[in-house]
């Protein structure tokens, strides 16, 4: 029995033991009973115990229906951002379709999602931010994810926030990405893995010791009427995202420092890459043999960066009135099918996942950090196997032709290393692929 009720018939027991005492009542004929002044009592007494009993019975009957009927469900697509379901939820849902809900909210799985909160943990109590971790990094993925301007992302929340609310978690989270976890995410391979990736290159176009490839690629910004930002050779403002990407598809460095109407040989020249490459030890071994010459590890580019030791491009920036040698012809090939592998889809992935790089809608004071930001994510994506989906998220800038540069005063050595190397694997290159198609015509 209930407890409450047997609570409320103790009481009322009591109170009649005093009203009319047993004594009395035993004593009395039956005809008495009638008369004396606990009849009333009893029968109020009686109607409220009926009346606890039935509520009580009305309460249990709703709950219980309530309960069967309306089970928890994820919330709704339109309940965009701050409705994150709860881990009982989540666990609960087939994971292919909670993986493709959160990438179509959030721009990758939920296993990521909770890994990448996991790394910020620790440094989101000094942001003093106005909403939860998880809430705050559900806010700036979406909006990073979805290219949408802070106003119109807060008109798509529930319960809603003020756009400046969503500016100012977007700025936080993507500072911290673009410092505190860059060094852990975008560097220069090791010496395990650039044998890798050397290797990997290999197989790809036949160069030997290619550990990378360096591209450039304009970012578009708001309308904006500053020179600085635009470029004779496109119709937008813009500035410049300078990158280094290996066959995996994964930055090992990002420069975002040039405007628009800079050339990618002056923001080359501008990094802390270059001074690098320069003057440190960085990519200079494991070193190979290759016709009496000592080759060290190489990046590619297009013919709008310089030839350096450390830095080969295609033969056709030099060959302006004679037709190219075959051995030019193989070499270019080569580069152009290790560009294609690697630093050409990598970029169509980073403005593919995360669309706010196709029209940047923030402060130029806030656009390199968004989009370093950008870069750090997409190599967390791409270290945790997030799925690229056959071009699904691809997103392709049209085509401009390079800017063809000459080496400074400055770099004479390295542009005369650099041409020698670059002469030395052409020439191994096709002496191979020669080899190799003399070797299946005589069989």
């Amino acid at each position: 029995m209930d407890p409450g009720l047997l609570l409320l018939l103790s009481n009322l027991l009591q109170l009649q033991s005093q009203l009319d005492p047993a004594a009395a009542l035993l004593s009395s004929p039956p005809s008495s009973l009638l008369s004396s002044s606990a009849a009333p009592f009893l029968f109020f007494a009686l109607t409220s115990v009926l009346s606890y009993a039935s509520s009580t019975l009305r309460r249990r009957s709703r709950s219980t229906s309530s309960s069967s009927t309306s089970p928890p469900r994820p919330p709704s697509s339109s309940s965009l951002i701050l409705s994150l379901p709860s881990d009982r939820i989540i666990f609960s849902m087939d994971p292919s379709a909670r993986d493709a809900r959160f990438r179509s909210l959030y721009g990758l799985s939920y296993p990521v999602f909770a890994s990448l909160l996991d790394q910020l943990l620790p440094l989101l109590p000094s942001l003093s931010l106005p909403l939860p971790p998880d809430q705050a990094l559900a806010l700036a993925l979406s909006r990073l994810s979805r290219g949408l301007s802070s106003r119109a992302l807060s008109r798509l929340l529930h319960p809603p926030l003020s756009a400046s609310v969503v500016s100012r978690v977007t700025h936080a989270l993507t500072r911290l990405l673009s410092t505190r976890l860059y060094a852990d995410y975008v560097k220069l391979p090791s010496h395990h893995r650039l044998l890798q990736s050397t290797s990997a290159f290999r197989d790809l176009s036949s160069l030997q010791n290619l550990a990378a490839v360096i591209a450039s690629s304009p970012v578009r910004l708001r309308d904006s009427t500053d020179p600085s930002l635009r470029s004779p050779h496109r119709p937008f403002p813009a500035i410049l995202l300078q990158v280094i990407a290996d066959h995996r598809k994964i930055f090992l460095d990002a420069c975002v420092r040039a405007p628009g109407s800079s050339d990618p040989a002056s923001h080359l020249r501008d990094s802390s890459l270059y001074r690098r490459l320069c003057h440190s030890d960085a990519l200079r071994e494991p070193s190979i043999q290759v016709g009496g010459h000592i080759v060290p590890p190489f990046i590619a580019g297009d013919p709008s960066f310089p030839i350096l030791s450390f830095l080969l491009t295609p033969f056709c920036s030099t060959s302006v009135v004679d037709p190219p040698a075959p051995a030019h012809k193989a070499f270019d090939a080569a580069l152009a099918k290790a560009s294609a592998a690697s630093v050409e889809p990598a970029i169509a992935l980073l403005k593919g996942r995360w669309k706010i790089l196709r029209n940047l809608n923030v402060g130029l004071d806030h656009a390199s950090q968004t989009v370093v930001a950008c870069v750090v994510l997409h190599n967390f994506c791409q270290i945790a196997g997030e799925p690229e989906d056959d071009g699904k998220y691809l997103w392709r800038d049209p085509p401009e032709t390079p800017q063809l540069v000459r080496p400074a005063d400055s770099e004479r050595a390295l542009n005369y290393a650099g041409e020698t190397l670059r002469q030395v694997l052409a020439q191994d290159l096709y002496d191979r692929q020669h080899r190799l198609s003399d070797g299946s015509t005589s069989r």
